[in-house]
């Protein structure tokens, strides 16, 4: 079954207490039990359900953090999470009732943060999903801007971080460096130990062994490849 499947339908033989379950309960139709499982056997069923909670959460509140939703945004969201064309309409019943939730982003960000280590590559994917969505309507609004640095801090992530993320994600485009998160004056071979860093952190396979769920991958594989391009774009550069 699709992690849509689970989320919607209710069908996960555990729950999540806190703002993920009670949105869980919300969409469901039912009451969430007031637990939190962080090991044993349902720890990466857990991180997988909190995670794509967390991502539809977050930016339905952020999608409406400078006070408009638009179909762009949506349509954004649609674009790098697979979802079947069955659950569309659940999926957005579950967008609708996250934006109207009482609970602020800050507790659905604090929740899913506490799943992962800070700083964590799986925690980076959501944040890019985040960028992405904010972006989809044109330049990143100041209300935006603030949000997505509010949810960074939660994560554990600091502003040189955060200043890499905000470059990926720039109208003009990133360079090659930026992309990688690197200086102008690094050495070759640090270079290439750099990319293969990030190759490995992350990979789909690696970010999905840690909690992203398989809907997730073609976002991944999109991240992927613009780590690979921009160590390819310096190699031919500095002629590796």
């Amino acid at each position: 079954m699709s992690i849509w499947g689970i989320i919607i339908g209710g069908t996960a033989g555990f729950a999540l207490g806190g703002p993920i379950g009670g949105l869980l309960g919300a969409v469901a139709g039912h009451a969430v039990e007031s637990k939190f499982t962080t090991s044993g056997p349902d720890a990466q069923a857990t991180k997988r359900i909190a995670f794509t909670v967390a991502v539809i959460a977050l930016s339905a509140k952020m999608a409406k953090a400078d006070g408009v939703v638009t179909h762009n945004e949506i349509t954004a969201f649609r674009a790098r999470v697979h979802i079947p064309p069955a659950e569309v309409k659940q999926v957005g019943r579950f967008w609708d009732l996250a934006r109207k939730t009482p609970n602020g982003f800050e507790e659905y960000a604090t929740q899913v943060a506490r799943l992962f280590a800070p700083r964590a590559p799986v925690l980076e994917q959501l944040m890019d999903l985040l960028f992405h969505i904010a972006q989809s309507d044109g330049d990143i609004t100041a209300p935006e801007l603030s949000y997505l640095a509010r949810v960074a801090d939660i994560f554990g992530f600091d502003q040189s971080d955060f200043d890499r993320l905000l470059a990926l994600h720039q109208s003009n485009g990133p360079s090659p460096y930026e992309v990688l998160g690197v200086q102008h004056d690094i050495d070759d071979q640090a270079l290439r130990d750099h990319w293969k860093r990030l190759v490995r952190t992350h990979h789909p396979d690696t970010l999905t062994a840690d909690g992203m769920p398989e809907e997730f991958i073609a976002a991944a594989n999109d991240r992927l490849a613009k780590i690979n391009a921009a160590y390819d774009a310096l190699a031919r550069q500095r002629g590796l």
